[in-house]
């Protein structure tokens, strides 16, 4: 790269200022892509627990659902679920973390009231109730986990962009605008001593005449 520029003084005053630029932008990228690792560390230990509790939760459902299977069987576990299935609404934000753009997860109400349930309730056990309790647990579960875990892979790859961005200033564009630069200003020291050393002579020989 350090051929390819003009050896003026005029690119020598743009070099500097580029190389001026690149670092103070390798500077703010540092300090974004450590403010991001800090983030990205907290995000990760709240969803290693919350991983934690949906694992747990998925266990106590699961038992549940045994427990409803064994002493009110299939037929009547299955009409309960097919009576009691409404949708549910989910509406999602943002939230901006250091120019990251992160979601913000909202549901309706997911835990509802026994005698809410769209399956008769005389005609089920506590262990149906149970059951249903315990997976709606596991859905509210289920939604905060999704939401963190985007919040995860968002700053992970900004990270990414972030730490390439980092080293192509300070392995690429930095040493090669710092190697032009070196390149000009040699150049023209050396042409100054050529035209210092030519104005010399041209002296020395009007003083012999």
């Amino acid at each position: 790269m350090s051929q390819d520029v003009a050896p003026t003084r005029s690119e020598e005053l743009r070099l500097k200022e580029r190389i001026e630029l690149a670092e103070n932008g390798h500077s703010i990228l540092e300090k974004k892509r450590d403010g991001l690792i800090h983030e990205f560390m907290q995000v990760v230990g709240e969803a290693r627990s919350v991983n934690e509790e949906l694992a747990d939760r998925f266990s106590s459902a699961k038992e549940a659902l045994d427990e409803a299977r064994v002493f009110d069987g299939e037929q009547k576990l299955r009409a309960s679920a097919l009576g009691s299935a409404d949708n549910i609404e989910i509406e999602s934000d943002t939230r901006n973390i250091m120019g990251v753009v992160v979601p913000e997860i909202e549901s309706d109400e997911i835990r509802t009231d026994v005698l809410d349930r769209n399956y008769s309730v005389s005609g089920s056990s506590g262990h149906i109730d149970a059951a249903a309790d315990e997976h709606e647990k596991l859905l509210e579960k289920i939604i905060e986990a999704a939401e963190i875990q985007t919040k995860v892979l968002k700053l992970l790859d900004e990270i990414e962009k972030t730490k390439r961005r980092v080293n192509a200033l300070e392995h690429k564009t930095i040493p090669e605008l710092n190697d032009s630069l070196s390149y000009v200003s040699q150049t023209l020291m050396e042409e100054e001593r050529e035209e210092t050393f030519r104005m010399k002579k041209i002296k020395d020989m009007q003083d012999d005449q």
